[in-house]
């Protein structure tokens, strides 16, 4: 007597849930299992598997004229400009080490060398191979709880966690398994859909590039479209391999 009662119920409670966990099979299987450093999980975990609405944060509403210092500007070969908010008060040796590079001009022309669909893009390296770096010691990590959501700009690194140097990367697609493992130290506040269209592939055949870097402070105009002929990559950095590391 009592199942009959509780049936239609229970029924209801099914019609509910099954959307829910159609979502949340589609986000598990559009997240690649691809470690992101030797250190990292090689699967998504269940918090990530769980439907949006369960871990949902909201987006970084900033006017880039209040604090023109952090944000950082980059103007990418696809003719699109994107604005980061650097958060000194998550990660201020990592936020200063992007603010040095760029001021020395050492971004521009560099490509994402490693791009993954539904994951991130990875860029940072003038060799373009995920090898290199910047003359500049590495970085001390300053991990902290702030959590890998679409625009994230984190430090990519080797195994060691104190490895951070130039390299970065912007998170497509929540993957809050890196959270704590690498630092996180901005949020992209402006024309995300810039960063959507980078080419993708490990490396990609024909990859976006920096154009130029610089601060909202800078007050740089956007670059004029890229000549074809400054659009090609060397063969040879195509054709380095790119360790799984970094």
């Amino acid at each position: 007597m009592i199942i009959a009662k509780l049936s239609p119920a229970f029924a209801a409670l099914l019609l509910l849930a099954a959307p829910q966990a159609g979502f949340a099979q589609k986000q598990k299987s559009d997240i690649p299992p691809v470690a992101f450093g030797e250190n990292a999980p090689k699967e998504s975990t269940a918090e990530e598997a769980a439907p949006a609405v369960q871990r949902t944060y909201a987006p970084i509403n900033y006017d880039p004229a209040v604090d023109p210092e952090n944000v950082w500007v980059l103007d990418l070969s696809n003719g699109q400009r994107v604005k980061i908010r650097l958060m000194a008060d998550w990660a201020p040796a990592h936020v200063e080490r992007i603010k040095t590079l760029t001021a020395a001009g050492f971004y521009k022309g560099v490509v994402f060398h490693r791009v993954i669909d539904g994951f991130m893009a990875q860029g940072g390296d003038p060799t373009g191979t995920g090898q290199g770096g910047s003359e500049l010691p590495d970085l001390k990590a300053e991990f902290n709880p702030m959590p890998h959501v679409r625009g994230t700009l984190s430090m990519a690194r080797a195994a060691s966690d104190d490895s951070a140097n130039s390299q970065f990367f912007i998170v497509f697609y929540p993957r809050f398994s890196l959270d704590k493992k690498y630092t996180n130290f901005g949020r992209v506040i402006e024309n995300m859909e810039a960063v959507d269209a980078i080419n993708r592939g490990e490396p990609p055949t024909n990859p976006t590039y920096i154009v130029q870097a610089s601060l909202e402070s800078d007050k740089l105009p956007p670059p004029p479209p890229p000549a074809p002929a400054d659009a090609a990559i060397s063969a040879d950095a195509l054709s380095a391999p790119i360790p799984p590391t970094k």
